[in-house]
């Protein structure tokens, strides 16, 4: 397919695809197609397991991956309307039941998690949060940055040493979010960890041991969808793209595997999901994937041309 083909065949999947390919590659905003999101296809599937109680599954955290933590995650994705009620009143409940001792979101024992607390930034900022309410959910982030830049989600448990490339692009995930919609408070200090976060992710071209040069993990080049917390490449450019970051040319090596990855049609393929239980499948693995391609050509549009 050549890309007006391409285009045309994003245009044919959910509402929440169209409205992505409008406003990212072809530069149009269309707020009609954004407010049929929680009317139609995938985010009406999502909205519509909702539970009266204004949680998913059985409650924040469980199980995997139909709980409201995931799923809240999975409906900002879609970027349905941050204005949904009905989604505002979950973030809300869980801001005021779910925070633990140290002011993050997630209690284990006494202790929050890194990683949740930026995956939680990311959809409560999204959502519009209450500014007051997230300002423990900051501060415990922020005592969280690990002496490399980066974060991860064993430091506050287990005394981890060095920074995880899944914690760290959640937080940064996070602090993406919470800027652009224009929360203040300890803004400062987040933009100077945003910048150590990100270099600690470009220190290892996204994927390579900044040791030996060597793959840090196989897994980082699958590019499974929803990627849920767990980091790959594809994830980590979108990132960046989202985020306007300049191009640096530490990000080459994974642009190349990115493309060298394409099918034959122009496409990309879904892999194999994350196990665990779901509402419904938003695509099937091993087959060409809408996701996936939206993500690259968002990706390529930003960098490569």
């Amino acid at each position: 397919m050549n890309h007006n083909e391409l285009i045309n065949w994003l245009l044919k999947g959910d509402i929440s695809i169209q409205y992505q390919v409008y406003r990212d590659l072809l530069s149009t905003e269309r707020p009609d197609l954004r407010d049929r999101i929680e009317n139609e296809g995938w985010g009406a599937q999502f909205l519509s397991k909702r539970k009266h109680e204004g949680h998913w599954g059985k409650g924040f955290y469980q199980p995997k991956w139909i709980s409201s933590h995931y799923t809240l995650l999975d409906l900002r994705n879609l970027c349905i309307s941050p204005d949904n009620a009905l989604i505002q009143e979950s973030v809300d409940k869980i801001l005021k039941e779910c925070k633990a001792g140290d002011g993050g979101i997630y209690p284990i024992s006494k202790k929050s998690d890194v990683c949740v607390n930026g995956m939680f930034l990311n959809y409560a900022s999204y959502f519009r949060a209450d500014k007051d309410q997230l300002k423990s959910v900051i501060d415990c982030l922020l005592t969280e940055k690990m002496p490399d830049g980066g974060f991860n989600c064993r430091s506050n448990r287990s005394g981890a040493k060095h920074s995880s490339l899944h914690s760290t692009l959640s937080v940064l995930e996070g602090i993406s979010e919470y800027v652009r919609n224009g929360y203040l408070y300890r803004l400062d200090e987040l933009k100077e960890v945003e910048q150590s976060a990100k270099e600690f992710i470009l220190l290892h071209q996204l994927f390579l041991s900044d040791r030996t040069g060597k793959v840090i993990d196989k897994k980082f080049l699958r590019f499974p969808y929803p990627p849920r917390w767990r980091y790959d490449i594809l994830r980590a450019l979108d990132y960046f793209r989202y985020s306007s970051t300049k191009w640096d040319d530490r990000m080459q090596p994974a642009i190349d595997y990115l493309l060298k990855k394409r099918n034959e049609d122009g496409t990309w393929n879904l892999h194999a999901k994350h196990p665990g239980q779901v509402h419904f499948e938003m695509e099937k693995a091993g087959r060409p994937s809408r996701w996936n391609t939206l993500r690259v050509l968002k990706v390529s549009k930003y960098y490569l041309t």
